[in-house]
């Protein structure tokens, strides 16, 4: 399935139709809902406004559409989110989404203590989790839809598509009653041709951190790591595309990154057989003008397509799924207490249900282990592959 189908006021569209944008704009805000045709006897949609207008799928029904549509989601028990939806991650009828998270906007000048937004304190108190920045990014790359493939994005992946997707992912998002998009700052394409427009409006996005009665804002960078060097007592985090701005830290700060996130970068130097990426997610607030200074950071791999992944060992089925051309999704772990029952990919172009495929890993626990197992042992359909055996099993095939 490649073109999603909509019905709408008795015509059938489609996605790419020249005329949906017009008819689209006439149910905008009514009663009126599109709807998806994936399925015998269609799904609803809501129609949402972002530059364009999009038909994007109502809450609680991603597990309703085909795999093979655009708009399929799996059941969020089979991934992360499962343990957030509805508590510290609420999602309205109409797409605004409300983030419960754990790190604050705002520190007080001069120390390290955080000021809590007074308008947004109820909604977070009132939440039994809280979202870290580690899951936030991951939330960001799956609603950008990083963690899906189709054959149609081999070599459309780049800085420039990672920048429009992820801004465009955090509208319409809010945490601690604050805008993700008025505090998100992903890199553009570095060029030497329009960079000097481009510091201009990274100036003017990161403007929002100019202090305020005593108060020092926080903004949230997400871009690939690229290298760390030392000068003096301060360390200087190097991300790509951003040659001519370092973010500042602590040696103090620096080592306890470090520690915490020592497994990637090992995997980034390991001997994989392909590009690993090692994306940061940096909370930053202005030292002086123009230079900023790193306050807290989460670190995840990728592959060159950056698919996310949770280390090496999923790198040789997600390459091996690129190669042979196959749809597929990457359900994302977030901070989930029982991951290793999830899929580490959903193969989605194998019949009217995704496929589970898992890898088991000579390096799990066996706590894991014994997971993994058991989610293999109650799906009958599920593909498995040892790791230690270099021979990966035949993949599933595709339907016709």
């Amino acid at each position: 399935m490649q073109t999603q189908r909509l019905s709408i006021r008795g015509r059938v569209f489609g996605a790419d139709d020249p005329a949906i944008q017009s008819v689209l704009a006439q149910v905008h805000h009514s009663a009126e809902r599109p709807r998806c045709l994936c399925v015998p006897g269609g799904i609803e949609m809501y129609v949402s406004r972002r530059g364009t207008f999009l038909a994007k799928r109502m809450p609680d029904t991603g597990g309703s559409h085909h795999p093979g549509c655009v708009s399929y989601e799996p059941d969020p028990a089979s991934s992360g989110p499962g343990e957030l939806l509805g508590d510290a991650l609420r999602e309205s009828p109409t797409g605004e989404v409300e983030l419960s998270v754990d790190f604050p906007w705002t520190r007080m000048q001069g120390s390290g203590r955080s000021r809590r937004d007074a308008r947004s304190s109820r909604a977070v108190e009132e939440a039994r989790r809280r979202i870290s920045l580690h899951e936030v990014m991951h939330f960001l790359f799956e609603r950008a839809r990083f963690n899906r493939w189709t054959p149609a994005m081999e070599g459309k992946r780049n800085q420039g598509v990672l920048h429009k997707y992820l801004t465009e992912a955090a509208q319409d998002v809010r945490a601690r009653g604050v805008s993700l998009a008025q505090r998100l700052y992903v890199p553009e394409p570095f060029s030497e041709a329009t960079h000097s427009e481009a510091v201009r409006r990274r100036r003017a996005r990161l403007d929002v951190l100019r202090p305020i009665d005593g108060c020092s804002p926080l903004a949230l960078v997400l871009g690939e790591f690229k290298t760390i060097d030392t000068r003096g007592s301060n360390h200087r985090v190097w991300i790509r595309h951003m040659p001519d701005v370092p973010l500042l830290v602590a040696g103090k700060t620096w080592r306890r990154i470090e520690k915490g996130f020592a497994p990637l970068f090992e995997a980034r130097d390991a001997g994989s057989g392909g590009r690993v990426r090692l994306i940061m997610a940096a909370l930053i607030r202005a030292r002086r003008e123009h230079t900023y200074e790193l306050d807290a950071a989460s670190l995840m791999l990728t592959s060159e397509h950056w698919i996310p992944v949770e280390g090496v060992h999923e790198l040789p089925l997600v390459q091996m799924l690129v190669r042979q051309q196959r749809r597929f999704l990457k359900p994302l772990r977030y901070d989930a207490r029982a991951a290793s029952r999830f899929a580490n990919v959903l193969l989605l172009d194998a019949g009217a249900a995704p496929i589970a495929l898992h890898v088991l890993s000579p390096f799990m626990t066996a706590k894991e282990r014994d997971a993994k197992e058991a989610a293999v042992r109650s799906d009958g359909r599920a593909w498995v592959w040892p790791a230690d055996e270099i021979v990966m099993p035949a993949l599933p095939a595709p339907s016709p």
